[in-house]
């Protein structure tokens, strides 16, 4: 399946790239580039926003100046302070601010904070001005760009949320230089999905330009399926047996990582079920191998265990019939395929070596 470019172009200042995502009653700009935080003043003021919260989990040196009067929350990156106790915090905080719909909310972190502060601003006061600063691979390429917004049950991942469209995005890859390897390597885990998607091979361009092309492509797809209806699904790419890993790994296997062997497994089930070639097939691998990424399960954990989480999952359960569905590449590209037989899921696992969780030591250097 084709799926169009995003309208992307030079912005004012410098090499900032600015993509727009489209929708059909408001949109907003995603800026990609060095010093791209430095845009907040302009942004909040275009709002007409009198006042700002800002959620962070940077410490104060690094924080944005958003050029109004502020009150700064201290949050926690992570999944496991991904929840609605997480999200009542941020809250009360707003109430004790006083924070008021004519004022705005600042998320200044990774996809767990902008996940967590966009569902807060969604429910607070039924809806305040989001604006997201992500300052991580995963978050600037993916978590902070399409308005969904979600914490996780014990039960699942992102099992409670809402859409809530932010009012722009900034993507400033100067945050990058301070990421560990580790964090870096999660990122990519959504960079390489992106091959199968719409966006083509990234491999050899620029950081930044992959950002941006991972960008592009979700902006495409957003603005013509806002609440997954349809062509949005595509975006699911490997995550329903990503979402498996994390949850049987207690979160020790990161997003992105758990993403590209879901993205691996997902080549190999298209390939059992016929609907791709070998080559196609090794092309998964080959592609999530060059960023580093786990091509293998996590050791010590059943089939049966996965296919049980990947039931419970939002992306994995066909709600018909109880069966699984997944996003398969297919002739005309990735697409929801429905009543995923059972035995072939497994097979598909079976064929898949174990290994130990990931390390960081193969992953690129920024560029």
């Amino acid at each position: 399946m084709n799926t169009p470019s995003g309208t992307a172009n030079s912005g004012a200042a410098g090499d900032i790239r600015r993509i727009e995502v489209a929708l059909r009653d408001h949109g907003y700009a995603v800026h990609i580039g060095p010093g791209a935080r430095r845009l907040l003043p302009s942004v909040v003021r275009d709002l007409g926003a009198r006042r700002v919260v800002v959620v962070t989990a940077l410490p104060d040196a690094d924080l944005p100046d958003p050029g109004v009067p502020c009150h700064v929350v201290r949050a926690r990156d992570g999944e496991r302070d991904k929840t609605l106790a997480t999200v009542e915090e941020y809250c009360r905080a707003f109430v004790r601010f006083g924070l008021t719909r004519s004022d705005a909310v600042v998320a200044v972190g990774g996809g767990t904070v902008t996940d967590t502060v966009g569902l807060a601003a969604a429910l607070y006061h039924r809806g305040v001005p989001v604006i997201h600063v992500p300052t991580t691979l995963l978050a600037q390429v993916d978590a902070s760009v399409g308005g969904k917004t979600a914490v996780n049950l014990p039960e699942g991942k992102n099992l409670v949320g809402t859409y809530w469209q932010p009012a722009a995005v900034l993507c400033d890859t100067d945050h990058l230089a301070t990421l560990s390897p580790r964090d870096m390597l999660s990122g990519y885990g959504e960079i390489a999905r992106c091959a199968f998607i719409g966006a083509g091979d990234l491999r050899g361009l620029p950081l930044h330009e992959q950002i941006a092309a991972g960008v592009a492509l979700k902006a495409a797809v957003v603005a013509r399926d806002e609440r997954d209806q349809g062509l949005r699904h595509i975006l699911n790419y490997g995550h329903t047996l990503g979402h498996a890993i994390e949850r049987a790994t207690d979160y020790a296997w990161r997003h992105g990582e758990a993403v590209a062997a879901g993205t691996v497994f997902a080549g190999r089930l298209a390939g059992a079920l016929g609907r791709v070639d070998d080559r196609r097939v090794a092309e998964h691998q080959e592609i999530v191998a060059h960023f580093g990424l786990p091509t293998w399960l996590p050791s010590g954990v059943c089939a049966q265990t996965l296919v049980s989480l990947m039931r419970r999952d939002k992306k994995g359960l066909d709600t018909a019939d109880g069966a699984l569905t997944f996003v398969l590449d297919g002739p005309d590209g990735a697409e929801l395929v429905h009543s995923v037989p059972e035995s072939v899921v497994r097979s598909a696992l079976a064929a898949m070596p174990t290994g130990p969780e990931p390390t960081a030591g193969a992953r690129p250097d920024p560029a």
